[in-house]
Parts: structure tokens; sequence; C-alpha cells
């Protein structure tokens, strides 16, 4: 099972025997715990769930859920899988050398919330013109319908919340795996901001 519970570092760059250099994302790598199999017969789908890192101040629900496991997770995820194997059970750790250098993954996390943002910021959209007529109107949206049919359709590109939505990358390699230090490195850029929370999964 090639998935795996990070957390950002941030970014370094690597430079090739031919000289190119080539951006990377430093992800801290602490051993994963398998904490639950759910299988087709028992929960209608196969799947595995993952804790990583240690919760400060975990409630009661959570240390019994994860008993058998004998721990108490800070991040718990689910991925989701074809078919169960006998290493997949309660308790089993799972270390960055599950991923090997040159694999494809795709990388998902939250991306950096922005807060409220105008539709230059969020959409790109074009300013208007300072001078001849602008009447100050330098950012702002303008005409956004017509008359006909007197409503504004869903998707409108407007202005609102920006950012702090579950992004995915796909196609990103893995360029670093040091299970010693528990370091996985990716190249390209991670959504998210560092310390954040990044699922890497194998690319099917």
């Amino acid at each position: 099972m090639q998935s795996f519970i990070a957390r950002k570092i941030g970014m370094t760059s690597t430079i090739a025997e031919d000289g190119t250099v080539a951006a990377v994302t430093l992800l801290s790598a602490d051993p994963n715990v398998i904490t639950q199999v759910k299988s087709e017969e028992t929960d209608g789908y196969t799947a595995v769930q993952v804790g990583a890192g240690s919760a400060k101040k975990p409630g009661k629900a959570l240390l019994g859920h994860t008993k058998a496991a004998k721990m108490a997770p800070a991040v718990i995820r689910e991925f989701r899988i074809d078919e169960t194997t006998e290493d997949m059970s309660v308790g089993t750790q799972i270390t960055a050398d599950v991923f090997s250098v040159g694999d494809t993954v795709s990388v998902t996390a939250t991306s950096k919330g922005k807060g409220w943002a105008g539709t230059i910021k969020r959409h790109n959209f074009h300013r208007q013109r300072k001078t001849h007529g602008g009447k100050g109107n330098t950012r702002k949206v303008g005409s956004i319908g017509s008359m006909y049919p007197q409503k504004i359709f869903k998707g409108k590109k407007m202005a609102g919340q920006m950012g702090h939505s579950q992004v995915t990358v796909k196609n990103l390699k893995i360029a670093l795996v040091d299970a010693e230090h528990a370091l996985i490195g990716v190249t390209g850029a991670v959504p998210g901001p560092k310390k954040g929370v990044v699922l890497v999964k194998g690319a099917n």
C-alpha cells in the first residue's frame, strides 16, 4: 500500500549530475500506524485507516478506537484499497521506505487560506481604467448580469473566500527517501503551509 501521512517541512532544490536544478518539497515522514482495517463484509468497502503523530490531549473516544494499535494519533486518515494483504493488520508500522526514488505520486493537502479576496486576486480579472471616465471603479467587479433572466447563475466568478480548500496535485515524482531521518522529498510544490498535513498516494 503506497499511502502515507506526512507533514510539510519546506522547499529546497537539488542539482543533478548534468547541472539541472529541480525544486523539491521536503516532507516529515514519521512512521504511520494502521489503526483499523475495513472490509467489504463488515463495512461495505475495503480500506485501511492510518494514524500519525501523537495527540497532546486524546479524548476517550480516540483512546478506545485506537486501543488495539497502542497509540493515540494526532491525525487519522483513511485510504481506499482494492484488497487487503496479510501484512495489513492493526498496529503495523508504515515507514517512508514504502516509496522509492522515481515513484509517481499524487499529493493532497489543504491550501493556504487567503481570506476574503476580490476578483482580481481570486480570478485574475483585469482592472478597469484609471482615467477617461473610470470614475474611481478601478478594482470593482463591474456588471455581473443582464436584464434577463434577472438572476445571477451559480458559479459566477465574484469576490469571496480564497484558499483553505483541499487541493490534489498529481504526477509528482519522489526525489528523496530517507527512512533513517524520516524524510520524503517530492519534486515540485505541495499545497499548504509548513507543518500542514500532507497525504502522499502512489499513482494508480
